[in-house]
């Protein structure tokens, strides 16, 4: 096997798509982010990325196995061609995730796609109950447009840069011709966040011009927020330990 390989199962006509790359990261805000587009909208895998830089393993579902890859779906049913790009891992080096992106971008450039987008989480820490979308634009222009539609663009931030596959889109994209921007959904960076994942989606919605319904995503909040509750009454119900708990501690 080549250090990357990938297969075409499709090859449809799109008109002018833009990449939508949504994989595992902070509070898997672009995965879920991701999946929810492909849950909503009829779709097509177009591309699959094999690659030896994926966790050496398969998943298995019903008995079934299926090796670590990432694919690429058609979405042609939104008012914008879409391909959204998600899986279940990134690569476990820097290299490897230096030769995915290479990769993800050749397949933008197999549908003629100018626009690229990542979503993903920005860690606080802290629960947020009511997130902000942090933004990071390789254009001026494209940054301008995002503004207008509520992403949040502040110094520094996020801390230390983007880092994986959603940081190389806008670092080689750019340097490929592509006009590339990030939307991180403000998340804690502990649980999975799908009220995050849905804030993400919003501004993408707003920003490409399409509708999707959140049903599905609002349900996964509710569930998330009744567990977010759950830790927070066994937080306040802790009692500090008493004189006598303490003398037997060290």
């Amino acid at each position: 096997m080549d250090a990357v390989e990938i297969e075409s199962p499709a090859d449809p006509d799109l008109a002018e798509p833009v990449l939508v790359e949504g994989l595992p990261g902070v509070g898997h805000v672009g995965k879920l982010a991701a999946e929810h587009l492909l849950e909503e909208f009829e779709t097509e895998v177009v591309r699959r990325v094999y690659s030896e830089h994926f966790p050496p393993q398969v998943t298995v579902e019903d008995g079934r196995t299926t090796l670590a890859s990432a694919a690429v779906h058609a979405v042609r049913d939104a008012e914008r061609d879409l391909l959204v790009l998600t899986g279940d891992h990134q690569a476990a080096d820097g290299p490897g995730n230096y030769r995915l992106t290479e990769a993800f971008l050749d397949v933008a450039d197999a549908f003629d796609v100018d626009r690229v987008v990542a979503m993903g989480g920005v860690p606080t820490g802290e629960l947020v109950d009511e997130p902000d979308v942090v933004g990071a634009a390789t254009a001026d222009a494209f940054l301008e447009e995002l503004e207008g539609v509520g992403v949040r663009f502040r110094d520094d931030e996020p801390a230390g840069g983007i880092v994986g596959i959603s940081g190389l889109l806008l670092g080689l994209g750019e340097r490929r011709g592509f006009e590339a921007a990030c939307l991180m959904g403000e998340t804690s960076g502990y649980l999975v966040d799908p009220q995050s994942a849905r804030v993400v989606l919003e501004a993408l919605q707003e920003s490409l011009g399409f509708e999707v319904g959140y049903d599905a995503l609002s349900d996964r909040a509710e569930e998330m927020q009744e567990v977010v509750e759950r830790i927070q009454q066994m937080e306040q119900g802790a009692q500090p330990p008493s004189d006598e708990d303490l003398r037997y501690i060290g």
